[in-house]
């Protein structure tokens, strides 16, 4: 398939209408077989229980052009998983096995001409998401869904390189103790957004949650999960049941004990151990890690030993190696790489 006329280089990182999405219907109790289709439009209910109680969820990951010249996905699996994790907190159908894979593969492969070609800088980002789509009016899950796919080339993250961010340490709560911060919802997100603006107002890329029982464990931002570096070279994440379970950090511990030969501790991280560590990101699907130079805390400022200019050199290693294994340069554990074929 002849690839569309598009300057992949200018691209950034927003949303580009292609071609095709998939659609299936959850209704009378069962999901239909679901199908390509070209129609970007949504009709739904004034009343639908998305409208009315959030009940979405959603995922994200990518489509890349490896160095031969394979279109893949990476860990899609886990995607999966995640997506039926989260559809069964909020009272959602899960998939059927093996739905969400095959969805994805076809929705890629229809949207071929729009996937960047290797070198480009440039993928394709997926979108899946499932969502209430029948009135309800009395707090219930709704009966009836709607699974669909739409995916939109994007550019790097990092235009001109990954410049270390600054970040604050928020007043606000992202999740409660035994609330849904570990599922990928809308609602968690939406909860976010305030914090997020008023974080830019002031100055800042993101913010820092702690946790909301003690305030003064490290949980995430947002949108991604935190990765230190400690000053003798071990990767430390931290360790919670109300932070999302993000698949690029996941992939990331995995790299560091295995490809690199670092000692990695999942675990609690206090707020008072951040000032110690030498480096520090931020790890999600749009840039895989964002790396942290400065985190202040009401005026406080922690400057991290990596400073404000590049990523520090463990994080480099850790990202260098991660997007090898993505775009097909370093060798993929068995499992990680899913070709579309």
């Amino acid at each position: 398939m002849e690839k569309k006329n598009i300057d992949w280089g200018s691209l950034g990182f927003g949303y580009v209408k292609t071609d095709f999405r998939y659609v299936s219907n959850f209704k009378d109790g069962k999901w239909d077989d679901g199908a390509i289709v070209t129609d970007d439009t949504i009709t739904i209910s004034e009343c639908a229980g998305v409208l009315q109680y959030a009940q979405t969820v959603f995922e994200g990951l990518k489509a890349y052009t490896t160095e031969d010249g394979h279109i893949v996905t990476f860990r899609p699996d886990l995607n999966a998983e995640r997506i039926n994790n989260s559809a069964a907190r909020l009272e959602i159908p899960v998939l059927p096995e093996g739905r969400f894979i095959d969805a994805v593969t076809k929705t890629v492969k229809a949207n071929e001409n729009v996937v960047p070609p290797y070198g480009s800088g440039a993928t394709l980002y997926i979108r899946p998401y499932i969502f209430g789509v029948n009135p309800v009016i009395g707090v219930k899950p709704a009966d009836e869904y709607q699974f669909r796919i739409f995916t939109t080339p994007v550019g790097p993250y990092f235009k001109g390189g990954a410049k270390p961010i600054t970040i604050k340490v928020s007043d606000f709560d992202r999740a409660a103790p035994h609330g849904t911060g570990h599922i990928k919802a809308g609602l968690n997100y939406a909860m976010s957004l305030h914090a997020i603006v008023t974080a830019h107002h002031e100055g800042f890329d993101e913010n820092m949650y702690l946790d909301p029982a003690t305030r003064t464990k490290v949980e995430e931002t947002g949108g991604a999960n935190f990765l230190f570096v400690t000053k003798d070279g071990k990767v430390v994440t931290p360790k919670s049941d109300s932070i999302l379970p993000s698949i690029t950090r996941r992939s990331l511990v995995y790299v560091a004990k295995e490809y690199l030969g670092l000692e990695v501790e999942e675990r609690e991280v206090l707020f008072s151990e951040v000032k110690d560590f030498a480096e520090c990101g931020l790890c999600g699907t749009a840039a895989v890690i964002s790396p942290v130079g400065k985190i202040v805390d009401h005026g406080n400022e922690i400057c991290l030993p990596s400073g404000m200019q590049e990523m520090g050199p463990v994080t480099k290693k850790l990202y260098d190696t991660l997007t090898g294994i993505q775009m097909g340069r370093i060798e993929a554990p068995k499992g990680w790489i899913h070709v579309i074929e």
